[in-house]
């Protein structure tokens, strides 16, 4: 099937009656315009996206049949699956007063019929301006926890976001491991080249570092030129692996300016053990690092148990 494209405008949106339904009494007209009312005031409720989308979907499923949709807002990040994904589908941006909210799809095992995406459309008038609001929140919350310079997220983020990883992993025992990145003789570079150069050298590496990653892990300005990145699900041998790789594609950056210098970094790796709290855990880590810089730097150290 040819995915079917709808442009859905907060400019244009409309409060039909079911169109699949030409002999709709007045009372059903009635029934199925106060339910895209209500529909915006239930979505109010929450300004948490997984929450909205969640919301939305139980909600309409009284007039449209489907089995799963997605959702997608790239520049936040907010990729959100629900349900299954069959082969017939259709497609709205969303749209509000010129702004883009990202991009719905409704999936289904047969076709959408034409009264169908029409009903759709309409309910998709109460999504509008609640996932608007969510995703200004959304927005306030992440420019709140990201670094102005890299780009990365900032030491607030990280604090949080430890904490809640590493508990999570203690209580269902799963694998989580972090690595420590320090950009080599940052001070030198900073004296010879200025601070504009160091501003530069710091963002490559930090956006080296972020592309280096899966989207599930995460990484952080910790302090300075050192960078934190925390890695679920992976185990030490992971992230060994994946630190190298940082190390390598970081080596083999062009320079940042005219002068022909080659960036560097030195990480430790490390992973959580039973019994581990983040004091232990970042003991590990930042002696794992300072071992990398004393053995020579441009290297990556693994720290554990045995080494304290």
């Amino acid at each position: 099937m040819t995915n079917q494209m709808q442009h859905v405008s907060g400019n244009t949106r409309r409060v039909t009656p079911h169109p699949s339904h030409p002999d709709r009494n007045e009372e059903s007209h009635y029934r199925f315009a106060s339910k895209i009312l209500a529909l915006s005031g239930i979505l109010q409720s929450t300004l948490e996206i997984n929450e909205l989308l969640a919301l939305f979907a139980k909600e309409i499923r009284e007039f449209i049949k489907y089995d799963g949709l997605t959702y997608r807002f790239p520049s936040l990040k907010i990729d959100i699956k629900l349900g299954d994904q069959p082969a017939n589908n259709c497609a709205y941006e969303l749209v509000v007063a010129g702004d883009h909210l990202g991009d719905l799809n409704f999936f289904r095992h047969y076709p959408f019929e034409a009264s169908e995406l029409e009903a759709i459309e309409n309910l998709l008038a109460g999504l509008l301006y609640p996932l608007r609001n969510t995703l200004l929140y959304q927005r306030a919350v992440e420019s709140a926890t990201i670094d102005p310079l890299t780009g990365v997220r900032n030491r607030a983020a990280m604090d949080s976001s430890m904490k809640r990883e590493i508990g999570l992993a203690l209580r269902h025992n799963t694998p989580l491991s972090v690595i420590l990145m320090d950009l080599d003789h940052f001070k030198s570079i900073n004296d010879r080249y200025g601070h504009l150069y160091g501003d530069q050298a710091l963002k490559a590496a930090a956006q080296c570092a972020e592309q280096s990653i899966r989207e599930s892990d995460m990484i952080f300005r910790y302090g300075g030129e050192e960078f934190l990145i925390l890695l679920t699900g992976t185990d030490l041998q992971g992230a060994e692996l994946l630190a190298e790789r940082i190390r390598h594609n970081v080596g083999a950056l062009p320079p940042q300016t005219e002068k022909a210098i080659q960036m560097t970094v030195s990480l430790g790796v490390t992973s959580l053990e039973q019994g581990d709290d983040m004091n232990s855990l970042f003991q590990r880590m930042d002696s794992a690092l300072y071992r990398a810089k004393d053995s020579g730097r441009n290297r990556v150290v693994i720290g554990t148990t045995a080494d304290a």
